[in-house]
């Protein structure tokens, strides 16, 4: 799209407001937090301590809205101890220029790079670096400075001892994530119904393995009921496709079919209420004509071979479900290698992260970019502020700072909504000021209150949320003695200059996704035909195969698909023409991908016993589709139509058996359609590439 329509969209984007349910209690404990910290300052030391230590309790307390499975008192006093050591650092050294303007930068630089460790850690580091910008213009000494970092990190400590003294909704983000893959997987079942090979977004599966990890400290405390289901949804997915699938299970019409759906429709409601049940921490409520459907002796008359094997499947996995979510299955797998997946503690956090920082310091990298960026932009925002008689100068960097994203459709509508936000919140800030007159306290109250609502409506919009923080700083700053007068125009005028300069930032040193789209959906192709090689693997030697390598290679495959999908998702909104791949030819290509990886996980569905007989051909097929998806890969990567004539030559040699040793072996009816439907999805998707995929053939699905 051009640049005139991309700015439309990514505006628009940036003032929606969107309704979310609310969390009051949680928003009342983070500015009850900050009532206490400020109200103890106040009357200690007095105003200027006060706003500082208020700034500090702030963060601590947004810091633990951000989306994380860390325990949220941790994420507390890493965010107060960061901004105290920031403030002390940036008061120290901002009385010489140039001194200031090298640990600015250095200081940006590496809170952009914070986004290697992903978005957690880089919107704290973000939202650190711009409020210090604030807080080093209130201490007047370094002993000062020092008394002022002292009573942010104790801002931060109040508000994880209040995390830990008045903890609501205990596990609530772990509970949802869970709740959230059985209601899909509950979807997904119901779906099938009317359409065999219908879609299926991985997402909310890999959120929940993601939320499933904990530390040793967390896993000791975990609720009972959040033991196991994950493993037991993951396996779920397969048993579901492979029991609805019209190839690879029961015919599309007739007396199995119709029996599937009511066994499809009775596993949606079991799910849903597995769902609830978890969510809400409550017994489980089930219908008894749903069980009935699903545990009648019926199945075993009217379904067989394939179909009859999904069923009895289905059965165990759903009891095993109802089980762990009333609390019964404490002893289940949290995954299916029976460990509980562990998540490195805060310290050991330390080297993952600088590692994931080196791997981004090639001159492609989007987090690269995006720090140095960033880095640019605060200094010259802050020479720019510092050189405009408005006063004030640190709102141009902050503003810059607290908008800039690694892509270009969230800076420019954060930038857009920055602007929004700020002449909201500064003009009824300062009408309250002028009709009010307010003292320290009530300065203090009215502070309080709008933190409050920025913790109430923090998932409604960003422009809200910076409504609410503006009129937070001004009601903070004039309360430490800032000057009321001059608050709209200076601050208004300066945020525009901030977001300005983030857009023109974005706009002369890009990081675009459009280019990268080949490579993404190389990387994909490379990832599905592995995940299908290692599911016939263990065909072709069930004895020796390992499960862990059919998982890991479906997790790797998975995470290739959401890496295409996103980047697909950036680039339409990016003003950049396609270079290489269209809009429809990359839709074309993303449903044939989708329907390989679909073909492989009704083959994993059905994976053989140890002690199963090694099926012919299985292997002689896995590595001729292994060689050709990388090789199809490469030609992707350059702008080529990839050719899967060594896979064609497998199947066709089974289609004509020769005779003699040098005969190909031939496997069985089930692997034969599999690789079928395998060779099918290739050739649709060298079709997409060539612009002329054939509709009828393009099928939704997903591993």
């Amino acid at each position: 799209m051009g640049w005139f329509r991309a700015l439309k969209e990514t505006a628009r984007s940036g003032l929606t407001v969107e309704r979310q349910r609310l969390e009051p209690l949680v928003a009342l404990r983070g500015a009850a937090g900050l009532a206490l910290v400020v109200g103890v300052s106040l009357a200690l030391f007095g105003p200027v301590i006060a706003a500082g230590s208020a700034f500090g309790a702030f963060q601590a307390a947004t810091a633990g809205f951000q989306r994380s499975w860390r325990p949220r008192p941790v994420l507390a006093l890493l965010s107060g101890s960061s901004l105290a050591v920031s403030t002390f650092v940036g008061y120290v050294t901002v009385s010489h220029t140039v001194l200031f303007l090298v640990v600015l930068a250095v200081w940006t630089f590496a809170a952009g790079m914070c986004w290697a460790a992903g978005p957690t850690g880089g919107i704290i580091a973000a939202s650190n670096v711009a409020i210090m910008l604030v807080t080093i213009t209130l201490p007047t000494s370094v002993a000062d400075a020092a008394v002022h970092g002292a009573v942010m990190a104790l801002g931060g400590l109040v508000q994880a001892v209040l995390i830990v003294l008045f903890p609501v909704r205990r596990w609530g983000a772990q509970r949802d994530a869970l709740a959230d893959a059985l209601a899909a997987e509950a979807d997904y079942a119901r779906r099938l119904r009317h359409d065999p090979t219908v879609h299926f977004d991985p997402v909310p599966l890999m959120t929940a393995r993601s939320a499933a990890a904990v530390t040793p400290r967390q896993a000791r405390r975990r609720p009972a009921e959040l033991h196991g289901a994950r493993g037991v949804a993951e396996r779920l997915r397969p048993v579901l496709a492979s029991l609805a699938d019209p190839a690879l299970g029961v015919p599309a019409e007739g007396l199995e079919r119709a029996w599937v759906r009511e066994m499809l429709a009775a596993t949606g409601s079991v799910l849903d209420a597995a769902a609830t049940a978890v969510r809400h921490g409550e017994p489980v409520r089930i219908a008894p004509t749903d069980l009935g459907v699903l545990r009648t002796p019926d199945n075993e008359v009217i379904l067989v071979g394939p179909a009859r094997r999904a069923a009895d499947r289905l059965n165990v996995l759903l009891a095993d479900v109802i089980d762990i979510a009333e609390g019964a299955g404490t002893r289940g797998p949290a995954d299916h290698t029976g460990q509980a997946r562990r998540r490195p503690g805060l310290l050991r956090m330390v080297p993952v992260v600088l590692a994931a920082m080196r791997r981004e310091l090639h001159r492609r990298s989007p987090i690269l970019r995006h720090a140095v960026r960033v880095s640019v932009v605060a200094a010259a925002g802050y020479l720019l502020g510092a050189a405009l008689p408005f006063g004030h100068g640190y709102w141009a960097p902050m503003a810059a700072v607290m908008v800039m994203r690694p892509d270009f459709s969230q800076t420019y509508s954060r930038s857009v909504a920055r602007f929004g936000g700020t002449v909201v919140g500064v003009a009824l800030a300062t009408g309250i000021v002028q009709a009010v007159r307010p003292g320290v306290t009530v300065a203090a109250g009215l502070a309080i209150c709008c933190a409050f609502l920025l913790y109430m409506l923090v998932n409604t919009g960003y422009v809200v949320g910076q409504a609410c923080v503006s009129a937070y700083v001004v009601f903070l700053l004039g309360m430490a003695g800032d000057d009321w007068a001059q608050t709209v125009p200076e601050r208004v005028v300066l945020t525009l200059i901030g977001g300005l300069l983030a857009m023109v930032a974005y706009a002369v040193y890009p990081a675009w996704e459009t280019p990268r789209l080949r490579s993404r959906l190389a990387d994909w192709l490379t990832t599905d035909g592995r995940y299908a090689a290692t599911v016939l693997d263990h065909y072709a030697d069930p004895a020796t195969a390992d499960l862990e390598d059919v998982r890991s290679a479906l997790l790797t495959t998975r995470e290739a698909r959401v890496a295409w999908q996103e980047a697909l998702e950036r680039a339409r909104h990016e003003p950049v023409r396609h270079r290489g791949i269209s809009r429809g030819a990359a839709d074309d290509a993303q449903q044939a991908l989708a329907q390989l990886g679909r073909v492989a996980m009704l083959l994993e569905a059905h994976l053989p016993a140890r002690s199963a007989d090694p099926l012919p051909g299985a292997a002689g097929l896995a590595e001729a589709l292994r060689t050709a998806t990388e090789q199809g890969a490469k030609a992707v990567r350059e702008r080529r139509v990839p050719d899967w004539e060594p896979v064609r030559r497998v199947i066709t040699a089974w289609d004509v058996p020769e005779e003699g040793p040098e005969a190909a072996p031939v496997p069985g009816p089930f692997v034969r359609s599999g690789a079928v439907l395998l060779l099918r999805a290739l050739e649709d998707f060298s079709r997409a590439l060539e612009g002329g995929a054939d509709p009828d053939r393009r099928k939704n699905g997903s591993p």
